[in-house]
């Protein structure tokens, strides 16, 4: 249970979509960005822990949970997302802050930091990528093909498609195929914040998700990864089958002077399975960027 006092507030963005967020404790800011189709409770443990010593910012991405409607469904864009970042930004006064990202959270860093790098004084990545990670995914090439034929039902059927999705996903059993599916590891991870999660998806309008899935396999931000020159934090779930080891990897060695940590039996919610041990590293990180300044 969260203890430390929060702010909220929704401000338009640049196209006037409302954006949520929340902010607790005072210190260097440290903005959070989560995946897609998640919610902030995927961050409630890193919320607790750091705002005893930072300025700890939470929002909702557009389309998401609190940050709707979206004004124009065309802004459902790699750079939409990047430019709501800096909206929230100049909303609060902040001219730079620390950034984490989980999964999709990633590359929406990748893209802002493109856009504007001195907004950035660190990066922290956990289970994230750069370009598509689709391909592959679970161990197999099916994904893709999917979602393609998802997609195409839906614009036949959409009524039909947002009924199916919110009792797929609405369901005793979507708790274990989303830990199956590799996004939870259910030795560790709490039922409660999985059961969570899944109100969340299932509150999330398919066209968005749609939209924003699209986008997320048509995104490259490889040449972004070679010209970071903050310091940065990579933390990969050793049993991550969403975002393979090799994404991680790769990010090590293309990132100069990035720091790598693997998380022994950590899934793609790592920082949801091995909270204490995430923070820990989060902390010496950011410490030692703090220190350097």
């Amino acid at each position: 249970m969260l203890t430390t006092p929060k702010t909220t507030g929704s401000f338009e963005s640049f196209d006037g979509t409302p954006i949520y967020y929340e902010v607790r404790g005072e210190g260097e800011p440290l903005i959070l960005i989560y995946g897609i189709a998640c919610i902030m409770n995927h961050w409630h443990h890193q919320i607790e822990y750091f705002s005893h010593k930072y300025k700890v910012i939470t929002f909702d991405l557009r389309g998401h949970q609190k940050s709707n409607p979206v004004t124009d469904m065309s802004q459902l864009t790699m750079e939409a997302l990047a430019k709501d970042v800096f909206a929230l930004m100049k909303h609060l006064e902040i001219k730079q802050a620390h950034f984490a990202g989980h999964s999709f959270g990633v590359p929406i860093m990748l893209k802002a930091y493109d856009e504007k790098p001195e907004a950035f004084a660190s990066m922290i990545f956990i289970n994230g990528f750069a370009r598509n990670p689709i391909k592959g995914m679970f161990g197999l090439d099916v994904i893709e093909p999917f979602f393609y034929f998802v997609k195409e039902q839906y614009e036949k059927q959409p009524y039909v498609w947002n009924t199916l999705w919110k009792l797929a996903v609405d369901n005793p059993m979507s708790v274990y195929i989303a830990a199956l599916a590799g996004g939870f590891n259910l030795r560790v991870s709490h039922i409660k914040d999985i059961e969570v999660y899944l109100r969340g998806v299932a509150r999330l309008n398919l066209e968005v998700f749609i939209t924003l899935f699209e986008e997320l396999m048509e995104y490259n931000g490889e040449s972004v990864l070679e010209n970071i020159k903050v310091p940065a934090l990579i933390i990969s779930g050793e049993k991550d089958m969403v975002t393979p080891l090799r994404f991680q990897y790769h990010f090590k060695e293309t990132i100069k002077h990035s720091e790598f940590v693997l998380v022994p039996y950590g899934s793609h919610c790592t920082q949801l399975d091995f909270p204490d041990y995430t923070n820990l590293k989060m902390e010496k990180f950011l410490k030692e960027v703090s220190s350097k300044k």
